[in-house]
């Protein structure tokens, strides 16, 4: 399946603190500011990135995002066999002969709590954590790494540096990056091992509201369950709805958390109502956090004004919520609550970006989690995060962006037939290596993790029967609650929300709810690296998928190779791979869609441009070695083995003999009925090399009569000649396209963008 990056293929180091490795440019995620190298993906921070920043936009709220997949999914982040395959060994663990592991180095060896903050620690304590020693009840740990002060001390903490971490006989540690926020892993154990019944997993720049916890998670699950306490939960009677934006419910729909998948960043619309359930397996909490929540590096990267602090608030009076079995949503590692049920869930992947490692976890636990039967609950503010206004490093979390979402549909779609949950979390975990979203580093890690957490005396919970294939249906009325989010300011985006603005998000979700069964599949001749993500997130606010051809693949882009003069050969794939779309719409990369302007055309007919002067034009066949004329007794050979009604259709309406027509073809929609007549026409043209140019307006023509054709297209601009400034006096927003105007790096972008917001003011905001 989809293929996330692994940052570290080597073999294992050990992890022994006198022998630290090279350090990583991205130590601590959240400690220290990176200079981040854009211009790979994006530009190095060019004002407003825009295609990344056109992501904040299709935020149906006011921003303005993606959507892609089926009616939530955009972008056509396709999934893949891993690069390499390779054989993974599968660990064998002999769970009756795991010894103890006791604490006998630390000076902490008889302490004892019920309750644990831990934190992972790159510089002398902050003002945060110097807040949380504060909290009574609660033990803090701080967990060092190579980039940690010598001399770190703060009075209260119970603190492990390398060399004590080296010492306390676990396994983990000799998979465990040296500079690495996942060195977490070890901290966990440690408090696990000192009498942990609960878990906030923390950073150092987050302040606990009210300076309580107790306040704002459910600490006591089985008090919960004794007074009965009933709480919403989203209804999940779509199934193909599977990641929710948890930012919606509290309040602010321009907002998106790190690891929601780029397609799903369009969807704003709130649950109407939920579904009323029994509390008390709650076993993993969410927080969301006040001032700088958890974004990703595109959200970051470009609703900011300038150098002003993110000072993001939510609704603190909204209801918690629960997400049932088929349904997932991101966890971070910072505003986390495990109780012990989930302490197995704690495991911080180590073979994969620092941005990515506990989003991935998130995902892998919550699948594991309905194998118990618990579930994960989000919570209203718990914490205040300030932004130090540093540059998220894009570049790590290439892998979330990427394949997100393959992992996502793997995880729903995966049954095991193990009979205790260690196995099933070592099956996962085995087999999320073979499909490439982690390495077999990982598998070892596992296999780790679940000695360690027997060695320190952790009991894991009892499996029960999940029924992730029953029919979902809405509960009954007595079980529902209506609850309507608020809709809170979004000032801080740059953006105050408006009547103008509600309009504006109303044709937005007009045009998705048109075209959001529809696949836009896209040849891009120019420098793709550069462009494909900014496409994606144009169109994918819009259509379906996307899907991105070019002369060269990339795997990690999710780009498919396919050349130009004979593309009309590689769609058949594409159509197979969309079976239950209304249609494709095939686009060129130097011609501009005004999506606006198509709302008026008839998807079950075909489109193309026959009635623009230039584009569509028939030619006389001179000359025996002219290039016409090879093509004409190619086409002329295809056409007399079409079935019978493919060559009525084409004689009627086709040129004379002695002429051909040659379409130019930059734009054209197939609907789904006449996708099994392409495929036929196709066939027949087997390993003839009739151009691009040739081939489409010949099956266009077998297909229907040009009289049936949709004239949507007609008033479109349309030169021969490039323009080599994409003049914007030569842009229309009132025509359904512009040809040529063309985009190779991201400046054009922007000025494209401008141009667009014309007709989608929304985009006006990215720039």
């Amino acid at each position: 399946m989809g293929s996330l990056l692994v940052q570290d293929q080597s073999p294992t180091k050990p992890s022994k603190p006198h022998l630290k490795s090279k350090q990583s440019p991205l130590s601590d995620r959240f400690s220290e500011p990176k200079n981040v190298d854009f211009s790979t993906w994006v530009s190095e921070n060019s004002s407003k990135i825009f295609a990344i920043s056109l992501l904040s936009l299709s935020v149906a709220s006011l921003f303005f995002l993606l959507s892609a997949g089926d009616p939530t999914t955009l972008l056509c982040y396709k999934t893949h066999q891993p690069k390499h395959p390779q054989k993974i060994e599968f660990p064998k663990i002999h769970y009756n002969s795991i010894p103890p592991i006791l604490d006998k180095s630390s000076p902490f060896s008889s302490f004892h709590s019920d309750q644990w903050i831990v934190v992972s620690v790159s510089d002398y304590p902050t003002n945060s954590l110097r807040s949380l020693v504060k909290m009574k009840r609660w033990q803090l740990l701080a967990v060092g790494n190579s980039r940690t002060p010598k001399d770190w001390e703060l009075k209260g903490v119970i603190f492990l540096s390398m060399e004590q971490q080296a010492n306390l006989g676990f396994r983990v540690v000799d998979y465990l990056p040296y500079d690495s926020y996942v060195r977490k892993s070890v901290g966990y154990l440690f408090a696990i091992q000192h009498g942990a019944k609960s878990i906030f997993d923390a950073d150092d720049r987050g302040e606990v509201i009210g300076g309580d916890l107790g306040k704002h998670f459910d600490l006591d699950l089985e008090e919960v369950v004794a007074k009965h306490q009933r709480v919403l939960q989203y209804n999940h009677v779509n199934s193909n709805q599977t990641v929710v934006n948890p930012y919606i419910h509290f309040g602010q729909r321009s907002v998106w958390p790190r690891g929601l998948p780029l397609e799903n960043v369009g969807e704003v619309r709130h649950e109407e109502f939920y579904t009323e359930v029994n509390s008390g397996k709650q076993y993993i909490q969410q927080g969301i956090s006040n001032g700088l929540p958890d974004v990703d590096s595109v959200f970051y990267s470009t609703r900011k004004l300038g150098a002003e602090a993110f000072d993001i608030r939510f609704d603190e009076h909204a209801p918690k919520v629960a997400f049932p079995q088929g349904m997932m949503v991101p966890i971070n590692s910072f505003n986390t609550m495990f109780h012990y049920n989930a302490f197995w869930a704690l495991m911080l992947p180590v073979s994969v970006s620092t941005m990515a490692s506990d989003v991935l976890r998130g995902y892998w636990a919550q699948r594991l989690l309905w194998e118990i039967g618990g579930s994960v609950m989000v919570y209203p503010p718990t914490i205040h995060r300030y932004d130090k206004i540093e540059i998220y490093p894009f570049s790590e979390e290439k892998d979330l962006h990427v394949n997100v979402s393959g992992l996502l549909k793997f995880l729903v779609s995966w049954k095991s037939g193990k009979q205790m949950l260690s196995e099933k979390i070592l099956e996962l975990s085995y087999l999320m290596a073979k499909e490439g979203f982690w390495s077999e580093k990982d598998v070892k890690f596992t296999a780790a993790w679940l000695q360690d957490l027997l060695g320190v005396g952790y009991l894991l919970p009892r499996l029960m029967v999940v029924e992730l294939d029953k029919e979902r249906t809405s509960s009954g009325d007595g079980y529902q609650r209506e609850f309507i989010p608020q809709k809170l300011p979004s000032v801080h985006l740059g953006v105050e929300e408006s009547g103008t603005l509600n309009y504006e998000i109303g044709n937005l979700i007009r045009w998705r709810k048109n075209f959001g069964n529809i696949v836009l599949i896209m040849f891009v001749s120019g420098p793709v690296e550069h462009t494909a993500l900014e496409w994606r997130l144009l169109y994918g606010r819009i259509f379906k998928s996307v899907v991105i051809l070019s002369m060269k693949a990339d795997a990690d882009l999710a780009i498919e190779e396919s050349h130009l003069d004979q593309v009309y050969k590689y769609l058949p794939k594409i159509f197979n791979r969309f079976t239950s779309t209304e249609g494709f719409l095939f686009l060129q990369d130097n011609t501009i869609l005004n999506y606006w302007n198509l709302l008026q055309a008839d998807k079950a007919k075909l489109w193309i441009t026959n009635e623009v002067p230039h584009s569509w034009t028939t030619v006389p066949i001179t000359g025996n070695d002219s290039w016409f004329f090879k093509q004409a007794n190619m086409l002329k050979e295809v056409v007399s083995t079409m079935p019978v009604h493919f060559q009525v259709n084409y004689k009627e309406s086709g040129p004379s003999e002695q002429s051909l027509t040659v379409c130019s073809s930059e734009v054209f929609y197939i609907p789904r009925h006449f996708v099994v007549d392409l495929i036929d026409l196709v066939d027949c043209v087997g390993n003839l090399e009739i151009h691009h140019k040739v081939a489409v307006p010949m099956f266009f023509m077998a297909m229907d009569s040009p009289r049936n054709f949709d004239s949507v297209l007609s008033t479109m601009i349309y030169e021969t000649q490039a323009l080599s400034n994409n003049s914007s006096q030569f842009y229309s927003a009132q025509v359904p396209a512009v040809h040529p105007w063309n985009v190779h790096s991201e400046p054009e972008f922007i000025k494209l963008v401008r141009a667009m917001a014309a007709g989608d003011p929304l985009l006006i905001e990215l720039v």
